[in-house]
């Protein structure tokens, strides 16, 4: 498969959305994490007694039917405007990977300015792809019981409508006008990385000129913290759930599950520098691949993240010295830090003193299914303002990593120039995403 740069048709970042532990925006998200300000805190979504984890990035005061800053217009002027991304009726119809995912879809859209251009791009030219990892699981635990109290007839006609992954995706599609390639990937935490990549891919191809993809995830259920508690993939830092993520430490002891959603308008970059967009970066690679090794660890020395960060690189048409900053998956588990860091020292030999690296689930968690774009997101960013967002948390550096010399960036931002980064994402399955992003 032929570099993206190669082609005629090169892909840009225009627009940008988010909901996360961090802030209920782009914007608010991006601040914090170069504030270095954790979103966790203790579970309150449920009563977690009896958990070894009580502690989650939740989303926090959040509205799915709140106004928005300024009615939009996706079906031009004569269209029914849009003043409120959901309304009451569709908060009660959607789960809540929906409204979350609904949310950063549609700041995205506006942040683009595509709104005041839609009557020179055909709807048939803009495509969505936002990826679930698991659904509508709080959905299905409260139907369950709902069902077990009183019968069939209590169920939802709407229980499809809000555990279905795609549902997301279509809702979208139908909010935006968007007729375009209209997808649901689930690929576990590397959902929304393969999202944004095969995404890119749909407009390179000539599919779309535009296409809205990302990520949402919503599951602080007892069932997901329950389930991840017995295979000990949490962190038990229930007295400071603030500390608990903590990336690169010698001291961490599991991640911290998280929900929210992060968003991208993806565009051909001809189309957005005619109508003059702002252009926050260039998504210049993709790479994907397997271990086929385990299916819930990483293969020894990450060696299928490596090939997916080297194939992203040669996509790119990039050497290893022209990346700044790798924008990791480091979750804060045991195992996986060291492994992944092994992989990005082993790429990235020739640079590697010059290399910023830092891990921001640090900060907001492990968004599971939405984890891939938060990590574009940080790496985005980082190249749009000249900043490095850190690693938190980080009192006593691994010995493993601290012998391969990488500069994780620990517990404060950097300010530098960032000619490209490269952001990770792995999933359970042996599953691999890569993205390289440049100045554009």
């Amino acid at each position: 498969m032929s570099s993206f740069p190669s082609s005629q048709r090169r892909v840009v970042i225009t627009g940008l959305g988010a909901v996360t532990p961090c802030g209920n925006s782009a914007a608010a998200t991006w601040e914090s994490l170069v504030a270095g300000r954790s979103g966790i805190g203790r579970v309150t979504r449920f009563d977690a007694t009896g958990c070894t984890a009580q502690i989650a990035g939740e989303v926090r005061d959040f509205d799915p039917a709140r106004p928005l800053p300024a009615p939009l217009r996706p079906r031009g002027a004569a269209g029914e405007p849009l003043a409120q991304a959901l309304t009451p009726k569709d908060v009660k119809k959607f789960g809540r990977f929906t409204h979350l995912g609904v949310a950063a879809a549609v700041e995205a859209y506006a942040d683009s300015g595509l709104d005041a251009h839609r009557a020179a791009l055909a709807p048939e030219r803009m495509g969505v792809n936002l990826g679930v990892g698991l659904g509508g699981l709080p959905e299905m635990e409260a139907t369950h019981d709902t069902w077990k109290a009183g019968g069939f007839r209590k169920i939802s006609p709407f229980f499809i409508i809000q555990i279905a992954p795609n549902l997301l995706a279509g809702q979208v599609s139908l909010l935006l006008d968007a007729r375009g390639p209209n997808m649901s990937v689930a690929s576990a935490c590397a959902t929304s990385g393969h999202a944004l990549g095969e995404a890119a891919a749909a407009i390179t191809r000539g599919d779309a000129d535009v296409m809205i993809a990302g990520g949402a995830e919503s599951t602080v259920t007892p069932l997901a913290i329950g389930a991840f508690a017995q295979m000990r993939a949490l962190s038990t830092r229930n007295d400071a759930p603030e500390k608990a993520s903590r990336p690169y430490d010698r001291d961490r002891d599991g991640f911290v599950l998280s929900e929210g959603s992060v968003v991208f308008v993806l565009e051909e970059r001809e189309q957005a520098l005619r109508r003059g967009a702002r252009i926050y970066a260039e998504l210049r690679g993709y790479g994907a691949s397997a271990d086929a090794y385990h299916l819930s660890s990483l293969a020894p020395g990450a060696e299928g993240s490596a090939r997916a960060m080297r194939m992203a690189l040669a996509r790119a048409a990039m050497a290893p010295g022209e990346v700044d900053y790798v924008s990791a998956h480091a979750t804060s588990t045991p195992g996986g830090d060291g492994e992944e860091a092994t992989a990005i020292a082993t790429v990235f030999a020739e640079n590697k003193a010059a290399l910023s690296v830092s891990g921001v689930k640090s900060m907001t968690g492990h968004l599971l299914g939405a984890a891939g774009a938060m990590g574009a997101l940080a790496a985005v960013l980082a190249i749009h303002h000249g900043v490095v967002p850190p690693t938190i948390n980080l009192e006593n550096l691994d010995p493993v990593c601290a012998d391969l010399g990488l500069n994780v960036t620990p517990n404060t931002a950097v300010r530098r120039p960032v000619r490209a980064a490269l952001s990770n994402s792995f999933g359970f399955g042996g599953t691999n995403a890569s993205l390289v992003f440049a100045r554009a």
